[in-house]
């Protein structure tokens, strides 16, 4: 029956200097599990074709409106299809009636132009005139599209 009267070594008593990092890395993993779940839940999945062009990007919106042309000619606004005639209601619903808000507008480039400028009248129609064309950046630079005959 042996008892301890606390008289132990200095060893017992020492600071201990090593960090811990099993919580650090705990945060960690979380911290990426929540990424790779919401970053594809703030991509827009139309398919589209994009133009390359060789302007300078410009800053985003932390919530860009996407108003999209497939090649299919379907508009859609994010990922839902606008019925035809409604884009007005659509975007008003989504906006909350703000005619500020910039809409980016994407179109596949297989689409003949004249149907971009139908779409481009209904914003202006609607009331939208913050309209932003996207096309790839760099794209034109690099694949000459943008050279003269």
């Amino acid at each position: 029956m042996g008892a301890s009267t606390g008289g132990g070594t200095e060893d017992e008593d020492a600071e201990v200097s090593e960090i811990n990092v099993t919580p650090f890395i705990d945060v960690m993993l979380v911290l990426l599990i929540v990424f790779m779940v919401a970053a594809p839940l703030s991509t827009v999945d139309v398919p589209v074709n994009l133009p390359g062009t060789s302007a300078q990007p410009q800053e985003r919106p932390d919530e860009p409106l996407w108003l999209s042309l497939g090649l299919d000619r379907v508009l859609s606004l994010g990922n839902e299809p606008v019925p035809a005639g409604a884009l007005q209601a659509v975007l008003d619903e989504k906006t909350g009636g703000d005619r500020e808000t910039a809409v980016f507008f994407r179109a596949d480039k297989e689409i003949p132009y004249g149907e971009l400028m139908v779409v481009l009248d209904e914003l202006r129609n609607a009331g939208y005139l913050k309209v932003a064309l996207v096309g790839l950046e760099g794209a034109a630079a690099a694949a000459g599209e943008g050279d003269a005959p």
